[in-house]
């Protein structure tokens, strides 16, 4: 069993540091004062020449709560991004350049299918044996949903039944590799290896380490890249990638709702659809029109409003390069469209009674889907000010289950209810007034909007000029009308016409350029476990440890950067440990990290361990002149710097033994707490 050496405990020992006491690793001298609230040193700018491309061809993957798909580029014609084929399948009048995000496993547990195949095959299954099958859909929400996520973390199928997350994961990017892939090599004039593709993941931005390590798992489980290169693989984030795209708009890109209000949304809708037509989209070499207006430090907010997540990110343009620098640290919560497929579901309780729906789910879990299915199709023609009714069809089986279980029609439950905003068709459908649509959609447009409203009143984020609305829920109307209202004075609203895409292409330009983002805000502080002199008056009693005389002070949280703390791309943070024993194989530093500002401990409220460093220590070189030499000194210290960077998409490490100048084996862990 590896020697564990933590931190917080009396083992930890300054390089330096001729006693064996205790000692913060944070300095290289005895410091007496409680670890600075800012890394000391400060964190340093590593420059590194740029590199050209090492990869032929860069796929991205856009995992969407409610869709998914993939978009390509290759590196010697990087202006043209290609779309994925369209789908089979698909629902009328909607324009499919994405597949939705469901999968479907055999009764053995077995791939069958993903997508509109998935959704089609388990419709067609007859009830009884479709109990038998494993159908997932929107399941990404579990990962944002889950506060102790692991690898063992399990998702349940519409039937109930239970499998690991990172098994259904991993079969969805499987699927998408090998098409991916195939469509690639057909469109390459040369051969192309595994090696040369770089992949590029989205995920949201509100998202913490855990989950990010959780689809870079699940990529290594599909096969998208090796363990052993763990470069050809970029987490990128969702608005990040949006606002990377959104620079390369031209004006006749773009709906502006400062210049035309918006009073039914077909319009808008309609231009969608035109812009579907292409699956080669070819983007500006600089920076686009929109641009042109804005100058050296204006900023502007990306909200992109998704299936199960809103993410804000605050962005400004650093003229004349392009880059772009964050300015508040991305905010957002599960304020997606799946709320509004929430309150459906919950309106159907309430009509027809919470024990009736889940027993329906459980005995009829295709028909239930169907269902979903019509809702969602209708949920997207919703407009303001729309004069007639919504028709929702219900399966037939909801009707025949619902006589068998209840003894009494479907129109009569509906009667019953005192539901006066929803009526019954003879049809078998149900009609859904505009004021009950309003009742669907307020509670989820409303949060939204009041996260935007608190973003913009936030003193680094006042003044910003323009508001870009992405994702697939932006594509709403009544979401639109409602953004306008509340903002529209204050500063120019912009909708991308492929504003479903525009994450899967910006995805795309950031593992062209994964630099482009040159400065991003900590969402957390991050630090370690770490011993002080203990220094009378200023800590706590509590606190004292005394070993071999001296007395220390445990338990302080020595911060390697801290809430909204701007970090560049390529700034470091370092510390040096020690091993405790001789021979010692593994070095294991526990991470804690805090939403709160004013915390000194790691003991204080809001103080949690979210994770490991493990430093895997090479054999040490025999010393020249040491004891086996007959020195007699004894053998040298030896000491490890670790280097961490906080500036990119995620938390990275890396070791290296400083007598040596080996690399020591580093890695950091996020899923195992």
């Amino acid at each position: 069993m590896a020697d564990m050496l933590q931190p917080d405990s009396s083992s930890l020992q300054l390089p330096g540091d001729r006693l064996s006491a205790p000692s913060s690793p944070a300095t290289a001298r005895n410091d007496c004062g409680i670890t600075p609230l800012t890394p000391s040193p400060s964190p340093m700018v590593e420059v590194k020449p740029r590199m050209s491309h090492p990869f032929s061809v860069v796929v991205a993957i856009d995992f969407g709560t409610t869709s998914s798909g993939y978009a390509f580029s290759f590196t010697q014609d990087s202006d043209a991004i290609h779309m994925m084929k369209r789908w089979e399948g698909g629902d009328p009048g909607v324009a499919n350049q994405k597949s939705p995000t469901c999968l479907l496993l055999t009764p053995d547990l077995r791939f069958h299918s993903f997508g509109f195949a998935a959704r089609d095959f388990y419709h067609d299954l007859d009830p009884e044996e479709a109990r038998h099958w494993l159908y997932f859909d929107k399941f990404k929400m579990k990962i944002h949903s889950t506060s102790d996520l692991t690898m063992e973390t399990e998702l349940e199928a519409v039937n109930g039944r239970r499998v690991r997350a990172i098994e259904v994961f991993g079969h969805a990017l499987h699927f998408f590799r090998e098409h991916a892939l195939k469509e690639v090599k057909d469109q390459s004039s040369s051969v192309l290896e595994g090696e040369d593709v770089r992949w590029v993941l989205t995920v949201p931005a509100v998202w913490r380490q855990p989950a990010k390590q959780f689809m870079r798992e699940a990529a290594y489980l599909a096969g998208l890249v090796s363990r052993d290169c763990p470069e050809q693989l970029l987490i990128a984030l969702e608005p990040e990638a949006a606002s990377i795209y959104c620079r390369k708009l031209r004006l006749h890109q773009v709906l502006d709702l400062s210049l035309q209000p918006i009073a039914n949304g077909y319009e808008f809708v309609e231009q969608l659809r035109r812009s579907r037509h292409s699956r080669t989209f070819l983007v500006e070499s600089g920076t686009g029109e929109l641009w042109s207006e804005l100058q050296t430090g204006d900023r502007y907010i990306v909200a992109d409003c998704g299936g199960g997540t809103v993410d804000l990110t605050v962005h400004q343009i650093e003229q004349p390069q392009g880059t772009l620098k964050e300015l508040y640290k991305a905010s957002g919560g599960p304020h997606g469209a799946v709320g509004v497929d929430l309150a459906f579901e919950a309106m159907l309780c309430q009509i027809f009674g919470e024990d009736f729906i889940l027993s329906f789910k459980a005995k009829r879990p295709a028909a239930w889907v169907d269902l979903t299915i019509a809702f969602e199709a209708r949920k997207r023609t919703a407009a303001p000010g729309r004069a007639n009714a919504l028709n929702i069809s219900l399966p037939f089986s909801f009707i025949d289950f619902y006589k068998r279980h209840k003894g009494q029609s479907v129109e009569a439950a509906l009667r019953r209810s005192n539901m006066n905003i929803v009526k019954w068709s003879s049809q078998g459908m149900l009609r859904l007034t505009q004021e009950a649509m309003n009742e669907l959609f307020q509670p989820t447009i409303d949060k939204i909007v009041k996260h935007i409203e608190e973003l913009m009143a936030k003193p680094e984020v006042c003044g910003v000029r323009f508001l870009f609305l992405v994702g697939g829920f932006a594509e709403s109307p009544m979401l639109q009308r409602a953004v306008q209202r509340a903002v529209g004075r204050t500063c120019r609203i912009i909708i991308p016409h492929d504003v479903g895409l525009t994450i899967l292409k910006g995805a795309v330009l950031f593992g062209l350029d994964p630099t482009v983002v040159r400065v991003r805000r900590c969402p957390l502080i991050y630090g370690v476990g770490v011993l002080n002199r203990f220094v009378e008056g200023r800590h706590p009693r509590d606190k004292l440890l005394v070993k071999e005389g001296r007395e220390w002070c445990t338990d302080i949280l020595d911060r390697f950067v801290c809430i909204d703390q701007s970090v560049a791309l390529g700034e470091v943070v370092r510390r040096s440990y020690t091993p405790a024993r001789l021979g010692q194989r593994k070095i294991i530093i526990n991470i804690y990290c805090s939403s709160a500002e004013d915390v000194a401990y790691i003991t204080d409220p809001g103080v949690r361990k979210c994770g490991t460093i493990t430093l895997d220590l090479p054999e040490p070189l025999p010393v020249p002149g040491g004891a086996g030499a007959g020195g007699g000194a004894g053998p040298e210290r030896r000491e490890i710097r670790a280097t961490m960077q906080f500036g990119d998409t995620e938390i990275k490490v890396t070791a290296v033994d400083v007598m040596s100048n080996r690399f020591v084996r580093a890695s950091i862990d996020f899923l195992s707490n």
